[in-house]
């Protein structure tokens, strides 16, 4: 049965965050060593982000009532709120995204109303309160008060991948089914100033972002392009555990991000893909720029610089992770959706092009998955683009693949 994704909206709180400014912030802090500065300098300049969206207000100047929770504009100083304060911030700032872009994602779904959806799955990492954000969109979008709801909480930045795995299954299961899945991450709720170099390295990549998609097995017309859900796969690598985690501390959540993580990325990744490739036979031999799109969510610069030097892709197909990462930053689990928007919405009328995405988060966890883009309906207007051809991969190109396989990985 073929399960499609219908739509695909995002959106960002209304805070935006110049990076060079923010990094000059920073490094200003008094409680910051001379090392602290140097390594703000050089995190903030070698992230690949040029901007990057908070649901902060307090960026903007000082709150219309009350005093500052976060962040003084004043005299720039970052003050440390408790983990209460700031998910109270969660609570507000966070329900609004979840229902502006799940609304907005219903409304995009052609032959989908309100009435059709059946489950809905939510997803974040960055907050906790109940009724949660699956009530607040029930109840917002006026869905059927039976509606089927979950919640995947503080899994990290590869959970936007669990979230569309599962509604494949509940649509897999239920040809009627309608899934709305939305994502929201306020990650700038939990920044605080720190000599800490993880801390420092996670203060120059986080920011807050969202995104909704439908998703159904129902048979329906579309005038847009849709994205087919093809097979999903996890797996652990056999180091990792340490490097990348998300705590809760008293004053906020806590992130673990080793500058060793885009080195386990790059000896891992390869035996990452086996299992997935193995799905298509069709994909199992064929040299990986040969995949036409790599949606891969964009941790961090370097570790979308070592994904394409060790698969070997063109530098073009990682521009959609690039552009992400440098206009949005690191907006954890909904990122991998915007990377997903930007394929989606560039697929040509007529055209079936296939992608493979790859998310990484705590564990060290890699979540990857094989896609289908299918371009809208050829109109006078949009000639049909032929679909690119499945060539066989050049010998040397099938020598490599087998001469860089990893042993296997944990493969739950």
């Amino acid at each position: 049965m073929t399960v499609t994704l219908r739509s695909l909206e995002t959106a960002v709180p209304a805070t935006e965050l110049v990076q060079s400014e923010v990094r000059d912030v920073f490094a200003a802090q008094p409680d910051l060593s001379r090392l602290g500065q140097r390594l703000v300098a050089t995190s903030f300049n070698a992230s690949g982000i040029e901007r990057r969206f908070s649901a902060l207000t307090e960026w903007d100047g000082p709150p219309a009532e009350g005093e500052p929770v976060y962040f003084e504009a004043g005299t720039g100083r970052f003050l440390n709120p408790s983990t209460a304060a700031r998910n109270r911030i969660f609570v507000q700032q966070a329900t609004e995204l979840y229902t502006r872009v799940a609304a907005a994602a219903l409304d995009a779904a052609e032959g989908i109303s309100a009435a059709d959806v059946t489950h809905v799955i939510t997803v974040s990492c960055t907050g906790f309160f109940a009724p949660g954000p699956d009530y607040r969109i029930v109840r917002a979008l006026g869905l059927n008060p039976s509606v089927q709801r979950y919640h995947l909480g503080f899994m990290g930045c590869y959970a936007a991948f669990p979230a569309l795995r599962q509604a494949q299954t509940i649509c897999r299961a239920d040809p009627d089914a309608v899934v709305l899945v939305a994502t929201v991450e306020l990650c700038t709720l939990h920044v605080r100033t720190s000599n800490d170099p993880d801390t420092i390295v996670g203060s120059s990549l986080f920011a807050d972002g969202a995104a909704a998609a439908i998703i159904t097995g129902r048979d329906l017309p579309a005038s847009t392009p849709l994205l087919q859900l093809d097979h999903f796969e996890t797996v652990l690598t056999p180091v990792g555990e340490e490097a990348m985690a998300w705590n809760i501390g008293d004053n906020g959540f806590e992130m673990v991000l080793g500058t060793y993580v885009p080195h386990i990325i790059d000896e891992h990744i390869t035996g990452a893909l086996t299992p997935l490739l193995a799905r298509d036979p069709s994909l199992e031999h064929l040299a990986y720029r040969d995949i036409e799109h790599w949606a891969i969510h964009p941790g961090g610069r370097s570790i979308l610089d070592k994904v394409e030097a060790k698969l070997e892709l063109r530098e073009e197909q990682l521009v959609p992770a690039r552009e992400v990462l440098r206009d949005y930053g690191n907006m954890s689990s909904a990122t991998v959706m915007f990377v997903l928007q930007k394929i989606l919405r560039a697929a040509a009328p007529g055209s079936r092009e296939r992608v493979c995405s790859m998310a990484f988060g705590p564990g060290l966890t890699v979540e990857t998955a094989l896609l289908t883009t299918i371009g809208a309906p050829v109109t006078a207007d949009a000639p049909a683009v032929a679909d690119a051809p499945a060539a066989s991969a050049p010998p040397a190109a099938s020598a490599q693949r087998a001469a860089t396989a990893e042993p296997a990985l944990t493969h739950p």
